[in-house]
């Protein structure tokens, strides 16, 4: 009979029927974010990040969702792969983060997600564009907006189709991020019977591009896709510019930053960027961006950038998700309350959002932009696909 009841009770403790779910108690749902606080790309990782934890803050100062608080936790991962899996087994592991949201960069979060994966933790609009942040299908894993790829086929797409443009040329940083550039470069101009002119690969800390601007030019590119990112696509655009070529370049979200925009003398000035929303805090006339921005600034002492944006839709997306899961809130609800949100309008007037079981990207359409004066202009009022 003792053999017996120890039998049951070692059964009992190997399999836990009825074990809380990650995170999840009756009051609280710990959700956790591992970005660039202080690396390079600080000035996206920080606003993002500030912007999660300010709708966090008003969601719990409201009552919460379906009776739990947000415990929201974000680590520094410096932009660096190392720091970023650290970081991503502390949330997981030692605050048992249900899911993890905002978390930077391409490279980073193609290291961390197998395992979060495995482990039941979705990875929610991750402060990248890159395709594999919702590509292969997988129940877990959500992108916010239009991908890298998406961004610069459909700019190319524009550009070739309204422009006349014939001899184009990359000029990107030899990364994940960088190839998902390339890889939309060279199948859009596939699908448009051309072939890329050419080519320059660069690494993330690279800083001199003058051979790079010098050989493209010998090409005699009449337009430059980059893929670069804040500092590396200034400093292309830079070279290019010292050399006396006037030639069209086009970016992507990463390049789209009010810190490209204002580089003194005018350097970026006429460069373009496909971006997936609009920045429209600081000329906005819509009382619910302008009520936005006012709380970002008083809560953090600063004008909200483009990354804070993107912040503040994808945390508004989520909270939505999380009610629609329910009170039984388990990584399976939460899924299926993502998969609910059909034509979901943000303040920003971007491209409506939707999911469904078989799509996990928000939307794949993007803007074309171009600074003028200092400032990022809309091209094309309507956003672009291809």
């Amino acid at each position: 009979m003792m053999k017996a009841l120890l039998a049951a009770a070692a059964l009992t403790l190997a399999v836990p029927a009825i074990a809380a779910e990650r995170g999840v108690t009756d009051t609280e749902v710990v959700i956790g974010t591992y970005t660039d606080l202080s690396g390079v790309t600080a000035m996206w990782g920080l606003n993002n990040s500030n912007s999660w934890r300010m709708v966090f803050d008003g969601v719990n100062a409201a009552g919460g969702i379906n009776g739990r608080k947000i415990k929201y936790i974000v680590e520094d991962n410096q932009y660096q792969i190392p720091r970023s899996v650290q970081a991503a087994n502390k949330l997981i592991n030692r605050d048992g983060a249900f899911i993890l949201v905002g978390n930077g960069g391409t490279p980073m979060n193609n290291a961390v997600m197998p395992d979060q994966l495995a482990k039941g933790v979705a990875n929610v609009f991750p402060l990248t564009s890159a395709r594999s942040m919702y590509e292969p299908l997988n129940h877990l894993k959500f992108g916010l907006g239009s991908s890298y790829y998406d961004q610069v086929r459909a700019g190319l797409k524009y550009f070739v189709e309204k422009r006349g443009k014939k001899k184009v040329c990359t000029m990107a940083q030899d990364t994940d991020f960088g190839r998902d550039i390339t890889d939309g470069v060279k199948d859009q101009l596939k699908a448009d019977n051309m072939t890329l002119a050419g080519e320059t690969l660069h690494k993330p800390t690279d800083t001199d591009f003058s051979a790079s601007a010098a050989r493209m030019k010998d090409v005699n590119c009449d337009l430059i896709v980059v893929g670069g990112i804040v500092r590396d696509s200034v400093q292309i655009i830079s070279a290019i510019r010292k050399i006396g070529w006037n030639v069209d370049i086009m970016g992507q979200a990463a390049s789209y930053d009010d810190v490209v925009a204002t580089v003194p003398g005018g350097t970026t000035e006429g460069f373009y960027s496909m971006t997936p929303m609009l920045f429209v805090a600081e000329t906005s006339t819509d009382p619910k961006v302008k009520a936005f921005a006012a709380e970002y600034r008083k809560e953090f002492g600063k004008e909200p950038n483009f990354a804070a944006q993107i912040g503040y839709t994808g945390a508004n997306v989520t909270a939505l998700a999380l009610k629609n899961a329910g009170k039984d809130l388990t990584p399976d609800s939460f899924v299926a309350g993502m998969e609910a949100i059909k034509d979901y309008h943000d303040i920003f007037g971007s491209p409506v959002i939707s999911f469904s079981p078989t799509k996990h990207q928000g939307s794949n359409q993007s803007f074309l932009c171009v600074v003028k004066g200092g400032k990022w202009e809309v091209v094309e009022k309507e956003p672009l696909g291809y």
